[in-house]
């Protein structure tokens, strides 16, 4: 197509002198030149230079919005569920509790194991006491030695049952605080599994939970990359909730592997997120900013012409325009990074464009309009 149409305007270039030629044979071919440079075309224009601009390097990158913090709440004792507390959507407090699984019971267990304990203890106080009476005899030569054994057995008996005594209490003390489900940390109820009623075994699911209060921005990155990825880096997104808002963070997490199928390493970006709007597993896209301001070359976005996949702008050179194609990058304030193909300080062409070709005189717009006043 490029081709066709560069013919075409050789074609319409020449044609003046053709018709000149035929139509009047005795003109010389310099004669028929000049009624040519007179026919042609002059296209008004506007021009800027191609210069450096200060721009960050960036790498391009999707992925993942996850939760920081993010646990499954299951029955840590064996029961059936007396009520629940909490609702899906509901926001909760590190410690705060979210049901309770058959606590009568626990509460029941410990207080007997606690009576257990006060038992043993007063045992084991009559053990010694007695162990201290015998003592006094064999003193005096009034018991015998069978007495002083048996009083010694008792004692060590009345302290290894406060010992067992203690470990039962221990345990329904801690069973009947596990009865009370309660919040690891601060966080909003995802999904409620667990009813009022249901009959759990220890590890039955009863809540889901998230701390999105920071969001981790988990992402793939090329392995070319894995050299210039650090930590504290900036990274900004966009999420399709808010379009056009841009949202960031900051790199906390590298892998220090490359996924050998993909060729690219994982990396995550913690994302504060007080206002809650960012919703975890939401996909985001954005970038990584590498480099903050670094110069670079630049034209106006007006200036490249973009067709079938080839980037290309019109140079001046001596009131012609002259197609050069160019390798182009990123888009900053209605300016093109120009990553080859043009030099800085060259004047590229940002008017008219589409209708220029290589080789066609052009002048100045705001020369043709100061001869005009």
């Amino acid at each position: 197509m490029n081709k066709l149409r560069n013919q075409l305007s050789l074609f319409a270039r020449h044609l003046p002198v053709l018709l000149v030629t035929l139509l009047c044979p005795g003109c010389s071919k310099s004669q028929a030149e000049k009624v040519h440079q007179l026919a042609e075309p002059l296209f008004l224009i506007t021009t800027a230079p191609v210069a450096m601009k200060p721009m960050d390097r960036t790498i391009p990158v999707s992925g993942t919005l996850f939760a920081k913090d993010e646990a499954t709440l299951s029955a840590e004792v064996e029961g059936q569920i007396e009520k629940t507390l909490v609702e899906f959507g509901d926001r909760v407090k590190a410690g705060q509790e979210l049901a309770f699984i058959n606590t009568t019971t626990y509460e029941a267990q410990a207080q007997q194991a606690a009576a257990n304990l006060a038992r043993a203890k007063a045992n084991a106080q009559n053990a010694e006491h007695e162990l201290k009476r015998v003592q006094e005899l064999i003193k005096a030569a009034i018991a015998a030695e069978s007495e002083l054994d048996k009083a010694k057995a008792d004692a060590e008996q009345a302290r290894a049952e406060i010992s067992g005594a203690e470990a039962t209490a221990t345990l329904a003390r801690l069973n009947l605080e596990r009865s009370h489900v309660r919040a690891p940390f601060d966080a909003a109820v995802a999904e409620r599994v667990g009813n009022a009623g249901d009959f759990l075994k220890v590890g039955g699911p009863l809540f889901r939970v998230v701390n999105d209060k920071v969001l981790k921005y988990i992402v793939q990155a090329p392995e070319r990359y894995a050299s210039e990825v650090k930590i504290d880096q900036r990274v900004v997104f966009y999420v399709d909730a808010y379009p056009g808002e841009l949202f960031e963070g900051k790199v906390f997490l590298i892998s220090p592997s490359v996924n050998t199928t993909t060729r690219s390493f994982a990396f995550g970006a913690l994302v504060p997120n007080p206002d809650k709007r960012l919703k975890a597993n939401s996909f985001a896209r954005g970038e990584l900013i590498i480099e903050k301001n670094r110069p670079t070359l630049t034209v106006p976005l007006d200036a490249v012409q973009n067709f079938a996949g080839v980037s290309k702008v019109f140079v001046l050179e001596k009131g012609t325009s002259r197609s050069r194609n160019v390798q182009v990058g990123r888009i900053k304030e209605s300016r093109q990074e120009v990553l080859s193909g043009l030099n800085e300080g060259e004047i590229v062409i940002t008017s008219g464009t589409t209708k220029l070709y290589d080789g066609a005189k052009v002048r100045l717009k705001e020369a043709d309009d100061a001869k005009s006043t």
